[in-house]
């Protein structure tokens, strides 16, 4: 890898090492581009390049958008950026049986940039197979391995894969009638009103009696969404399952929560992912920060709750539970929030793991205030919980969180 001693008599090696390093950015799952790769360029014209602190900031400014990318970069900075003579130093220490430090945990996405390092290798061209017979008994398909497969643990490929599993995901909501009528000649109700106008058209001969039927719609969609550190992940793919949604039927609300609530409504409209996401996050300034759960509630009850919760709507919350204010404000809030839609549903990933209890606070205070609660950590979980939209709410199954909590 090169390292920025190296680079400094040759500006032309320099733009070429920075177009490869763009290149690992994007493999790893970063949305860099020409534009961020020419700025970047123009960016260290202006900085002392022999300087690793400015080059850094530099490049960071200019390639990254998003505050939870900053991690992603920093680590690939030091892998590609690196200085080779450290790298001989430390290499002859462990010659010497210098002491080693204890291994440290992987950070966040190391798994993502360790496969976006590995270059892709040319296979040389396989010789004509033979026809085998291959026992296929307790073996897993990839895609079958990738629905159980948690969002978290996910490398770069398998969360593209995800979400291109997401986008082919519909959403029949259990239908509900309305007080709206339709014309229908089998329809069960007679509209008089109809039937005389048509007489006038005859003379005043009656020969139809027209007929209507109400009017079934899917009720209204409300989905309340943490973005907070914890749940960072869940939300970068939990909205492409959003988008898809939004763009599939009408009726249908998104707002983010932090520290603060944002209605993302309109900009999930686009047909675009990319251009939708880009204006979410140009509208969303607490993206991975704080959670205020009592807090953003409060706002959607007292701003939007009116307009959006009519005619039997639905409300997906996803969160955690895991407030930074504990329960201030939750009980009341949750209260008002139940109350006010027909059906209140809880996507927690936590449930992810087997011997989850609700022990914090915040879950304390929102479980005796929802009519479902279930996992959203992988696919087979959105894929359940597509099922059991399209069918009336179960009961009883609370009994036992409330019973918990």
């Amino acid at each position: 890898m090169p390292s920025l001693a190296t680079l400094m008599p040759d500006p032309g090696r320099l733009s070429v090492n920075v177009m490869h390093f763009a290149r690992l950015l994007r493999r790893a799952g970063l949305p860099v581009g020409p534009a961020e790769m020419l700025a970047a360029q123009q960016a260290l014209t202006l900085v002392d390049i022999g300087r690793r602190a400015q080059v850094r900031t530099a490049l960071r400014a200019t390639m990254i958008h998003r505050h939870e990318h900053e991690e992603i970069f920093n680590h690939a900075f030091a892998l590609f950026w690196r200085d080779p003579e450290a790298a001989r130093a430390a290499k002859a220490i462990e010659m010497l049986g210098g002491k080693q430090k204890p291994p440290e945990k992987a950070p966040p996405g190391s798994r993502r940039l360790s496969e976006a390092m590995q270059q892709p290798r040319e296979q040389a061209p396989r010789p004509p197979e033979q026809r085998q017979e291959v026992d296929a008994v307790m073996t897993v398909s990839a895609t079958e391995r990738l629905q159980t497969m948690d969002f978290e643990a996910m490398s770069a490929d398998e969360i593209a894969a995800a979400k291109r599993e997401i986008r082919k995901l519909t959403l029949p909501l259990d239908e509900k009638r309305t007080r709206r009528r339709r014309p229908d000649p089998a329809g069960p109700h007679v509209d008089l009103r109809a039937t005389i106008r048509q007489s006038r058209r005859q003379g005043g001969e009656i020969f139809d009696i027209a007929a209507t039927r109400k009017v079934t719609r899917p009720p209204p969609l409300v989905v309340l969404c943490d973005i907070s550190g914890s749940m960072s992940r869940y939300a970068q793919i939990l909205l492409h399952f959003l988008h898809a949604v939004a763009n599939d039927r009408d009726r249908v609300s998104t707002f983010l929560f932090g520290t603060r609530l944002s209605n993302i409504t309109r900009q999930l409209r686009h047909r675009d992912p990319e251009v939708a996401f880009e204006m979410v996050a140009a509208s969303v300034p607490d993206w991975s920060g704080g959670t205020r759960i009592g807090e953003a509630l409060a706002s959607f009850n007292r701003l939007w709750a009116r307009r959006v919760l009519g005619q039997g709507a639905v409300v997906l919350l996803v969160t955690d539970g895991l407030d930074r204010e504990g329960a201030r404000g939750l009980v009341e809030n949750m209260e008002r929030l139940h109350k006010s839609c027909a059906r209140l549903i809880w996507l927690n990933p936590l449930l992810r793991w087997q011997g989850f209890e609700p022990r914090s606070q915040g879950i304390k205070a929102m479980l005796p205030h929802v009519d479902e609660f279930r996992p959203v950590h992988d696919l087979a979980s959105l894929r359940a919980l597509v099922a059991t939209l399209s069918r009336p709410a179960p009961r009883g199954d609370m009994e036992r969180w409330r019973q918990a909590a």
